[in-house]
């Protein structure tokens, strides 16, 4: 009995806290800390081009986040989690234009006000969910939209606004490698952020309300008010990533927040994995790599004898398109769980090997 303890195997926790801890073991701690050391040292020996790429995903990452706190965690519906993105962006951009409020609080500040648009439009989510609700969210997208377009007071109108770069402490990050840390700080605090709020009791509401929820009514879970709350919540984090977006280009135009990238914020979401934190940085380097590793190929095949044929260079300028929904169906199909589900099940497989069936 003395060596019992040694011979224990696999993970026990005893307590409630236990078992919702954001790092189950010291492994995937030391793993994500690792992770944020790398990330680092990036800009040290990654060419602009590449840290363009990584500066994409994080505020991609950010908005993506907030719409899976909606759809995977909440079970909601949004089609117009664009629109929100591009709010965020026009308000951060004329709160610092217009009122003279550093960028630094200029972004917060935009994440709260898209968080009252955000809850306004989520009124409708109290009383019709399913396709209704993906209707009423739809016109949110169009409205909205239009009124980018009209309101030049806002947004400039067709001709759009500038956005200064982020500075603090009179240090401006006017530069790829620069202002990659600004995105990684906000990635960082965000999913920090977002991974608290589902142990909370209010993420506990929302996935009670995703589950099932006429239980949840019935253990007193205001059903109204998480719904709502949920739609302010994801538009926060859409605002945010989109004042980040809206900085780092120095410039924000109307046309980049239509459908196609709500779409594509739903395609992140379900690639990377309904309901997880970590699923929404997944799926968004995906999505945003996806196109990256298309054009390789394409190149690549350029150079055989495929490259001289008529339907090949006709087709070029759709196979990155294509593929992105291509993939989308592809994970619906064969890895309806995404991304995170998979490397769950691949770290369960190292962990129990050689005992893993």
């Amino acid at each position: 009995m003395a060596g019992h303890d040694s011979m224990r195997c696999g993970e026990f926790r005893t307590t409630y806290r236990a078992d919702t801890t954001i790092f189950p073991t010291p492994w995937s701690r030391n793993f994500a800390i690792l992770g944020v050391a790398v990330a680092a040292t990036c800009p040290l020996f990654l060419e602009p081009y590449y840290l363009n790429l990584m500066i994409q995903i994080a505020y991609l990452g950010i908005a993506a986040l907030g719409l899976n706190i909606l759809v995977g965690f909440t079970g909601q519906i949004s089609l117009g989690h664009s629109a929100f993105f591009g709010f965020g962006a026009f308000a951060s951009a004329w709160l610092n234009n217009v009122w003279g409020i550093p960028v630094f609080f200029a972004i917060p500040l935009a994440g709260l006000w898209t968080t009252a648009v955000g809850m306004i439009v989520g009124i409708p989510a109290g009383r019709i969910k399913g396709l209704y609700l993906a209707i009423a969210t739809l016109a949110s997208q169009f409205i909205l939209q239009d009124f980018f377009a009209r309101a030049e007071w806002f947004t400039g109108g067709a001709s759009g606004a500038l956005a200064e770069p982020f500075s603090i402490f009179g240090y401006t990050f006017d530069t790829d490698k620069s202002f990659f840390y600004v995105a990684l700080t906000y990635l960082i605090v965000a999913y920090v952020a977002g991974a608290n709020l589902i142990r909370s009791r209010d993420g506990r509401a929302f996935v009670a309300v995703r589950d099932h929820y006429l239980s949840a009514e019935i253990m007193g879970v205001n059903l109204t008010k998480y719904r709502i709350l949920s739609f302010g919540v994801s538009s926060f984090y859409a605002g945010v990533g989109g004042a980040l977006f809206g900085h780092y280009l120095g410039f924000v135009s109307v046309e980049g927040f239509d459908i196609l990238l709500s779409i594509q914020f739903l395609g992140m979401i379900i690639i990377g994995g309904l309901g997880s934190v970590m699923g929404a940085l997944m799926g968004t380097a995906f999505m945003v790599l996806l196109p990256e590793v298309m054009e390789g190929l394409v190149s690549l095949m350029g150079s055989t004898d495929w490259g001289s044929a008529k339907w090949f260079v006709d087709g070029v300028p759709y196979m990155k398109e294509a593929a992105i929904g291509l993939a989308i169906v592809l994970f619906l199909i064969f890895e309806p769980d995404g991304l995170a589900h998979r490397w769950r099940l691949i770290k369960a497989y190292w962990k129990l090997y050689p005992f893993s069936y």
